[in-house]
């Protein structure tokens, strides 16, 4: 009963969030505003913190996490797929393709923490899948373009549906165990799932210009 509890309570978290993300254009393009009353009545999505069905800090980690995935998608809403496709010049990347880069990047940190896998020590599928969304660059502009804004979203839900799954199964001493190996240096998987964190931020101000220069 406790464990159907605890993921009742995390589905609704994020369903608030996805919720929010889609029908609340205005207040996320300025996350540092005061919030609408209609955030604080119907989700915590602005509460960083704790959440149920997670050991406290991987679940405040969850919390920034989907905080985060709220506003870097606000800019691309209802975007066409010309607009996903966009290069502002001949060295750029679209919003489609980094949207997709996004999701490759948070699916082999997945298989690097989950199942202990040097970096770049990737399956074969995932390879195929992931490897030129993830390096971005020619290749990216040559094979990530067509499609609707529901396809890079379908792959950045189906991406993170298996990281809060697999972070419900873990506890605060794994986010704190050390690589001593990484190659930034000793480095914990709370840093690395940082990253992913704030590697979303990064983009999302990249969103935000070539949104500017499509509506130019």
């Amino acid at each position: 009963m406790k464990n159907e509890e605890q993921n009742s309570s995390r589905r609704a978290f994020i369903k608030n969030a996805s919720l929010l993300t889609m029908g609340t254009s205005s207040l996320l393009a300025f996350p540092l505003g005061k919030p609408t009353t209609m955030v604080t009545q119907e989700s915590d999505i602005n509460i960083i913190g704790p959440k149920e069905g997670y050991s406290p800090q991987i679940g405040t980690l969850v919390s920034m996490m989907t905080w985060m995935r709220m506003v870097i998608l606000a800019p691309v809403r209802n975007m066409s797929v010309s607009d996903l496709d966009y290069l502002v010049d001949e060295n750029a990347n679209s919003i489609g393709a980094m949207l997709m880069h996004l999701a490759a990047t948070e699916r082999f940190y997945q298989i690097h923490t989950f199942n202990d896998k040097t970096w770049g020590d990737w399956p074969k599928e995932d390879k195929k899948r992931w490897s030129i969304a993830s390096g971005l660059g020619d290749n990216a502009r040559k094979k990530i373009k067509g499609n609707e804004l529901s396809y890079y979203l379908d792959a950045l839900d189906e991406v993170r549906q298996n990281t809060l799954k697999e972070f419900a199964n873990r506890d605060d001493k794994w986010l704190l165990k050390v690589d001593e190996n990484f190659p930034w240096g000793p480095t914990n998987n709370y840093c690395k799932w940082f990253h992913v964190c704030e590697h979303e931020s990064n983009h999302n101000g990249q969103f935000k210009f070539i949104k500017s220069r499509i509506q130019a």
